[in-house]
């Protein structure tokens, strides 16, 4: 079909009814699926989905033309909002601030959707605390050279860990090669102490798989190990939601997992296609999460202990941000070794 075929069809979602233009739409052409295939996932997955965003000032990734088109990240909130989508103001590292949708109803993600939003990227907050996060994220990232297995070694490791300091962590894959490790926790600490926990909880895997995960910032000094991306609990760091589906050719969801699944599965085994079969036959296996938060006193007297025995100082911020307090120098070190007198 051409890239506006098709009259607008209407979708009911939680008792609205949301309008799709050009449903036909092709936006992954690999697969044949278009932006209707897209609504109605978005549909099966609603409870979800909606439990994913709640409340979370959200990032909108549009694909407006597909996968092979252009895309961009819309932070603000657009003029057309309608009335019925909550916004939160949140403030950004530079100081400056914006109105970021609050999805509440799934009606809010077929909105999304029509915009053509595939991958939703949602704050660890809720509209109601924007400053302090009551999630801690633990984002497992393979390095060139390793892949999903590690990452899973990497997960087993983390939630033993996780087990010993009393926290509960609920996995979901990436929708790439990674795995998401997300902690709910009580909304009553800053960015700046969830990002030391994040920090504590990287550092303690090295030192439990030394050779297999790393904390370093620069790609040069990764090798091929697992990087603990400490800094998507910066604040404007987000991490695709569960349930989202993310921009490769044959159109991978990131899929909320059971701890006991992750030797059984890999990332292709969760589409547009099977994740609907799965969710009707298992439902949202993170459904309980926000039911238990957790208090981080004991990562930050990790955090603390670890500072104590290789001194103070704070670890790299990405390139955006302003020069925080403690940071080292941001200078890639190879760089850095060539600029010294």
């Amino acid at each position: 079909m051409g890239a506006g075929a098709g009259a607008a069809v209407e979708l009911e979602a939680g008792g609205r009814t949301v309008r799709l233009s050009s449903p036909g739409k092709v936006y992954f052409p690999e697969r044949g699926y278009t932006k209707l295939d897209v609504a109605r996932y978005f549909l099966a997955v609603a409870p979800g989905i909606t439990r994913a965003l709640h409340d979370r000032p959200t990032t909108l990734q549009r694909f407006p033309e597909g996968v092979d088109g252009e895309s961009f990240f819309q932070k603000r909130a657009p003029k057309n909002l309608p009335g019925w989508i909550p916004t939160a103001r949140i403030e950004f590292p530079s100081g400056r601030s914006a109105d970021e949708i609050c999805p509440t109803e799934p009606a809010a993600v077929l909105w999304a959707a029509n915009l053509g939003c595939l991958t939703f990227h949602p704050w660890p907050v809720r509209r109601d605390a924007t400053d302090h996060p009551d999630e801690l994220r633990i984002d497992l990232d393979p390095q060139p050279g390793t892949g999903f297995a590690d990452a899973v070694r990497a997960a087993h490791e983390l939630h033993a860990f996780l087990s010993e300091q009393g926290l509960r962590g609920w996995p979901k894959t990436s929708g790439g090669r990674g795995l998401h490790v997300f902690v709910p926790i009580e909304p009553r600490w800053t960015f700046t102490e969830v990002r030391r926990c994040a920090i504590a909880v990287g550092h303690e895997l090295e030192r439990r798989m030394p050779g297999r995960v790393t904390t370093a910032w620069w790609k040069e000094e990764r090798g091929e190990r697992i990087f603990v991306d400490y800094n998507q609990t910066a604040r404007d760091r987000t991490i695709a939601s569960a349930y989202s589906v993310r921009p490769r050719p044959h159109a991978p969801v990131s899929a909320p997992l059971r701890w006991e699944e992750l030797d059984d599965v890999a990332p292709d085994d969760f589409d547009l296609a099977t994740m609907p079969v799965r969710y009707a036959e298992v439902g949202d296996v993170h459904a309980e999460m926000a039911d238990r938060p957790h208090r981080l006193d004991g990562l930050l007297d990790l955090a603390d202990r670890y500072e104590r025995d290789h001194g103070p100082g704070d670890m790299p911020y990405p390139p955006d941000y302003p020069k925080m307090p403690g940071e080292p120098k941001r200078v890639q070190p190879s760089r850095a070794k060539r600029e010294s007198p």
